[in-house]
């Protein structure tokens, strides 16, 4: 199991994720697109990331908006696989 990161290393890593915020135990980010067509091209690119690093966002769907929650539920809270695969997402355009 992930070991939960301290409030300190999670700030920190934080600090450095642009359009990400803490709430609660999870990361979160929401992206706006031109349309629900491109909001829904954006969540199919989140696919292989998220299989590839075995860890899988939450994801809202709202018309042109797409919320993506990450957490690492087995280890109850932020550890460091949610902020790896924040990393990747943010590439993602």
């Amino acid at each position: 199991m992930a070991q939960l990161l301290t409030q300190e290393e999670i700030q920190k890593q934080l600090s450095d994720l642009a359009g990400w915020t803490k709430e609660g135990s999870k990361l979160e980010c929401t992206r706006k697109f031109k349309d629900f067509v491109q909001a829904v091209e954006f969540v199919n690119k989140l696919v292989e990331p998220a299989e590839a690093a075995g860890h899988h966002p939450d994801i809202e769907i709202s018309y042109n908006k797409v919320k993506i929650s990450l957490t690492t539920h087995d280890a109850g809270g932020l550890t460091q696989k949610d902020f790896d695969l924040a990393k990747v997402i943010s590439q993602i355009s």
